[in-house]
C-alpha cells in the first residue's frame, strides 16, 4: 500500500523546513572561509607591494647569489656527463627554487609580527577554522613565490635557456607544489617560534643545506655514500630535477640537460613527491594551528 505526500501536508512543511534551515546553516560557512582566505592573502599581497625595496632585494638576492657564484666557480667547476655547459646554466634550476625558498621564509615571518602587534588573536577570536587561516597566510606567500619565479623564468635566457621550448605546465605545477609546502612549512615553525630570530635560525639551519643538497649546486646522480642517501630522500631534489626539466624543454630535456636529471628520477616522480611535500606541510601546519594559539 503506497501513501502519498499531500504537498500541504505537516510531513511536506517540515522536510521542507529542515532543508531551508540546513542551507541557512551551511550557507554562510564557505564564504566565511574564503573570505578569511582571501582576506589574508590579499593583506600579504598588499604588504609586499608596499615595500619597494623588499619587491627588488627578493629577486636581486638570488640573482646576484647566482652570479657571484656561477662566475667564481664557473672556471673550476664542470659536470663529468654534460661536458661544456656553464656553470651559470646548471645553476640556474636551484636558483629559481631559492628563490621561492627565500619567499617561504619572509612571507611567513609575518606570522610571528601579526602575534606581536595582536592582529593575529584579532583572527584566531573571529568564528573561523584554524585551516582557513593556514590557508589564507599560506596563499598569500605562494602567489608572491610564483610571481617571483615567473620573472626569473623571464630571464631564463641570460642562462642559456629558451623561452620558446620551456614546458610551461611543468614549471608551473611543480612551482606551486614547491611553494605550497615551502610556505605551509616556514607558517608552521613561525607559529611554533615566538621570536624572528629563533626563526631565521632553524629555517636557516635546516632549509638552507637541503637546498644544497638537492642538486642545486652539483649533480645528485654523482654523488655517493651518506649524501646520495640524503639528496634521494631530500623533496627540494625533485623539485630542483624538475625545474631543471622543464627549463630544459620536458620529459627528457636537451642532450646536456638531460644527462643532469636525477637517474633514479622521472616526471611523475618529480611532481608526486613536490605533490605529497605539499599536503604534508598544510596538514602538518594545520594540525599544529589547532593545538596551539
Amino acid at each position: 500500500m503506497t501513501t502519498n505526500v499531500l504537498p500541504d501536508s505537516p510531513f511536506s512543511k517540515s522536510s521542507a523546513s529542515s532543508a531551508s534551515s540546513a542551507s541557512t546553516r551551511l550557507a554562510p560557512r564557505l564564504p566565511s572561509v574564503l573570505g578569511v582566505v582571501t582576506a589574508l592573502a590579499g593583506r600579504d599581497l598588499r604588504r609586499f607591494f608596499r615595500q619597494p625595496s623588499r619587491v627588488v632585494g627578493s629577486i636581486a638576492q638570488p640573482l646576484i647569489l647566482w652570479a657571484v657564484l656561477g662566475a667564481g666557480l664557473g672556471d673550476s667547476f664542470s659536470v663529468v656527463s654534460a661536458p661544456g655547459m656553464p656553470y651559470l646554466t646548471y645553476f640556474y634550476p636551484g636558483t629559481v627554487v631559492l628563490t621561492m625558498l627565500f619567499t617561504a621564509i619572509f612571507s611567513t615571518m609575518s606570522v610571528i609580527d601579526d602575534r606581536h602587534h595582536g592582529f593575529l588573536q584579532a583572527v584566531l577570536v573571529a568564528p573561523v577554522s584554524r585551516t582557513a587561516l593556514v590557508l589564507g597566510k599560506t596563499a598569500g606567500g605562494v602567489t608572491i613565490a610564483l610571481l617571483q619565479a615567473a620573472a626569473l623564468i623571464a630571464l631564463s635566457p641570460l642562462a642559456g635557456f629558451s623561452l620558446t621550448s620551456i614546458d610551461y605546465p611543468l614549471i608551473v605545477a611543480t612551482l606551486t607544489g614547491t611553494a605550497v609546502g615551502f610556505t605551509a612549512l616556514g607558517f608552521a615553525v613561525a607559529w611554533w617560534i615566538d621570536s624572528t630570530q629563533g626563526y631565521h635560525g632553524i629555517m636557516s639551519v635546516a632549509l638552507i643545506p637541503l637546498w644544497m643538497l638537492s642538486g642545486a649546486m652539483f649533480p645528485a646522480s654523482g654523488s655517493h655514500g651518506w649524501i646520495r642517501t640524503i639528496m634521494a630522500l631530500n623533496p627540494m631534489t625533485y623539485a630542483v630535477s624538475a625545474v631543471r626539466r622543464g627549463l630544459g624543454g620536458g620529459a627528457g630535456g636537451t642532450a646536456h640537460v638531460g644527462a643532469l636529471l636525477v637517474s633514479w628520477s622521472s616526471p611523475a616522480l618529480e611532481l608526486g613527491v613536490t605533490a605529497v611535500f605539499a599536503i604534508l606541510a598544510v596538514w602538518a601546519a594545520a594540525a599544529l594551528c589547532r593545538r596551539r594559539a
